[in-house]
């Protein structure tokens, strides 16, 4: 018999005392229209989802039913709500509401964010070539909204070590999460998670891991291209 020892890849674990987080970007939400303003909550736009987001809820469920959760996290803002019902109820579980996981505030541009980025607005190059949200006028400072969607992603995870939990959230806050994950200032590296999409974070005391990224595989090719720009 041989003495040479074999070291084996293995598959990842979850470090103990750590927390999985499996972040869902809400669901397609209601279109921006002139006439019919968003209603607003502290300030924020809240539309309510689509009829395609409400489909894509049920398909989130569809995935996620079967997994070990043990929480379900949503925001301020209806659509993570409206997201997250689904899967709530099959799980039998009450959705809990972490205010700072709401979407950065964008002053200004609060409910024509999306019609300012389609006609090109001046503003919306900056945006882009800066990757920094505080470029429109009155929105919320960048240094403010990196330490409150950290404070959020830590409050959770201190709340959850050694269990898995899904976070329902917004484009703005997935991109800064993973930023924050791979230590880099790029905040809009990440911008544009699809509608329904689940991203994949492992919160250890140390550091946190990317696991996944914007997977799709349960929408299908029906919702491949409903990704809202950016937020």
């Amino acid at each position: 018999m041989s003495d040479v020892r074999e070291y084996r890849q293995h598959r990842f674990r979850r470090p103990p005392g750590a927390c999985e987080l499996l972040i869902v970007r809400h669901g397609e939400s209601a279109p921006e229209r002139e006439d019919a303003p968003f209603p607003q909550v502290d300030g924020q736009g809240d539309p309510e989802l689509s009829p395609a987001g409400r489909e894509q809820a049920f398909r989130v469920a569809d995935r996620l039913e079967h997994e070990d959760v043990s929480a379900v996290y949503v925001t301020t803002l209806q659509r993570t709500a409206q997201t997250a019902a689904p899967l709530a109820a099959r799980l039998g579980l009450a959705p809990r509401v972490e205010p700072d996981l709401r979407e950065v505030h964008l002053g200004e541009w609060e409910g024509s964010f999306r019609r300012h980025m389609a006609e090109g607005h001046p503003t919306a190059a900056r945006l882009l070539a800066e990757g920094r949200w505080d470029v429109i006028p009155g929105a919320e400072p960048d240094a403010d909204f990196r330490a409150r969607v950290r404070a959020g992603v830590d409050r959770i995870a201190a709340a959850h070590a050694d269990e898995c939990v899904v976070v329902v959230v917004h484009g703005g806050v997935i991109g800064r999460i993973m930023a924050e994950a791979a230590g880099t200032d790029r905040t809009f590296a990440f911008v544009g998670a699809d509608n329904g999409s689940i991203s994949h974070l492992v919160v250890t005391p140390d550091r946190w891991i990317i696991r996944c990224y914007n997977d799709t595989s349960h929408l299908g090719r029906a919702f491949s291209t409903t990704a809202e720009p950016l937020t």
